[in-house]
Formats: C-alpha cells, sequence, structure tokens
C-alpha cells in the first residue's frame, strides 16, 4: 500500500512539473515574442522619426518663411540637375575628335572635315565647324569665327548658373529675416504679458532659430552642386581653348 501511494506521488510530481514546465515555456515564449514586438515597434517608430521630426520642425518654423526657403531649395535643385545632365552631354573626348579632324583634313579636306564635327556632339565641335567654315577664306577669319562662336558657346554652358547663386544667397537672408520676425514676435508676447516669461522667450526663439537652420542647409546643398557645376564648366572651358588652338595649327598645316 505504501509502494502503491510512493508511485502516485511520483506520478503526481512529474505531471504536475511537466505542466509547470509546459507553463513556464509559454510564458517565456509569449514573453520574448512580445518583448520582440516591441523592439520591433521601437525601430519602426525610429525609422520615422527623423522625417516626422523634419516635419514638426517645419511646421514650427512657419509656413511663411520655411515654404519660401523650401521653394528656394527645389528651384535651385532643379536648375542644378539641369545644369548637370547639359553639361555632361557637352563633354566630349577632345583628343579623340581633334585626331579624327586632323585625318578627315589629310584625306577628304575641309569638307570630310566638316562632316566629322556634324556627326559629333558638344562645343569642341561646333566650334571646330565653325572655324573650318571659315577655312576658305583665311586664317585670321577662322581664327576669328572660333573665339566668337567660343563665348558663345560659353555662354550656353553658364546659362541659368546665376540662378543657383541666387538662391544660395536667398536663402539663408530668409532664414536670418525669419529669426529676426521671430524675435520680435517673441518680445512682443513678453510685453503683452506684462512679464518675463522663460516659456514664452524659449518658444519665440526656438521658431526663429527654426528658419535660420533651414535656411542654412538648403545654402549648403545648393552651395556643393554650384561648385561641381562651375567646376566642370571650367574644365569643359580649358578644352574648348585647348583645343581651338590645336584646330588653328592643323589649318596653319594644312594651308601650306
Amino acid at each position: 500500500m505504501k509502494r502503491l501511494f510512493s508511485i502516485l506521488a511520483i506520478v503526481f510530481l512529474m505531471t504536475f512539473g511537466t505542466a509547470n514546465a509546459t507553463t513556464n515555456a509559454a510564458t517565456i515564449a509569449t514573453t520574448v515574442a512580445t518583448t520582440q514586438d516591441a523592439a520591433a515597434t521601437d525601430d519602426a517608430a525610429e525609422e520615422l522619426t527623423f522625417h516626422q521630426e523634419l516635419k514638426k520642425r517645419f511646421i514650427e518654423g512657419g509656413p511663411g518663411f520655411m515654404g519660401i526657403v523650401l521653394l528656394c531649395l527645389i528651384l535651385g535643385l532643379a536648375i542644378a540637375i539641369e545644369r548637370i545632365i547639359f553639361l555632361n552631354l557637352s563633354s566630349t573626348n577632345t583628343k579623340k575628335l581633334t585626331q579624327n579632324v586632323e585625318d578627315a583634313l589629310q584625306s577628304g579636306g575641309i569638307e570630310a572635315a566638316k562632316e566629322v564635327c556634324r556627326n559629333t556632339k558638344g562645343p569642341v565641335a561646333s566650334i571646330f565647324y565653325q572655324g573650318l567654315d571659315r577655312a576658305d577664306d583665311s586664317l585670321e577669319s577662322a581664327e576669328k569665327a572660333v573665339v566668337a562662336y567660343g563665348g558663345v558657346q560659353m555662354g550656353q554652358l553658364e546659362k541659368n548658373v546665376s540662378w543657383i547663386s541666387l538662391f544660395i544667397s536667398l536663402a539663408p537672408m530668409l532664414g536670418f529675416m525669419g529669426t529676426v520676425i521671430g524675435m520680435i514676435q517673441a518680445f512682443d508676447k513678453i510685453q503683452s504679458a506684462g512679464g518675463m516669461d522663460a516659456t514664452l522667450v524659449a518658444g519665440g526663439i526656438k521658431v526663429a532659430l527654426l528658419t535660420t537652420v533651414f535656411g542654412l542647409v538648403v545654402a549648403i546643398i545648393l552651395q556643393v552642386f554650384y561648385n561641381y557645376i562651375v567646376a566642370k564648366i571650367d574644365s569643359i572651358v580649358n578644352d574648348m581653348e585647348d583645343s581651338s588652338i590645336t584646330l588653328m595649327d592643323m589649318l596653319s598645316k594644312y594651308k601650306k
């Protein structure tokens, strides 16, 4: 009888222990899953934090000046992207073009060289064509045509670049203006309240400084694009000048 009770007790303990183990395992699994879900939610919240914070700060800065600063960024980027695409399309392999024109001059004369220039894109090819088109008159006429058309091509390369410079200067100035207006509004609130309230001062100063921050950010972004565009223009202009000298040397040898 004692042996029976002992066996029953052991079975009861094993059953109860297994149930507890199962319950604990389920609890642990549920806790881990909940923790993972919470972590995933936090990660998602962190991913959205930057955009939400940016939107919040933009609204706090005031739609008036912040909207104008944003417009400066949009227009400046649009012009910068258009110029970058145009300049990249205007870049040519000047050494290859010069060699092709020289070979065409030796084999087929002026008309063959002009045909090579017509089939090549870029300002260097256009300058070559203008010089070759007047090569039959004299070297002086060809040189004048190259110089004149080189100025025209340079103007096309620099087209609308001044607008980017304007937006670079305008964005921080608008930000500073918003800061000054925000400070004036903060002092108006202090005057209306009849005393110095730290909350009023802090809120007004924060809103005022946000316009300056956004204006400076816009100016920095556009300045990077502006410097790249200016460097690209300088590179193409140098190629135009070197190629023009090479063309005049080729025409001088051809005339002899």
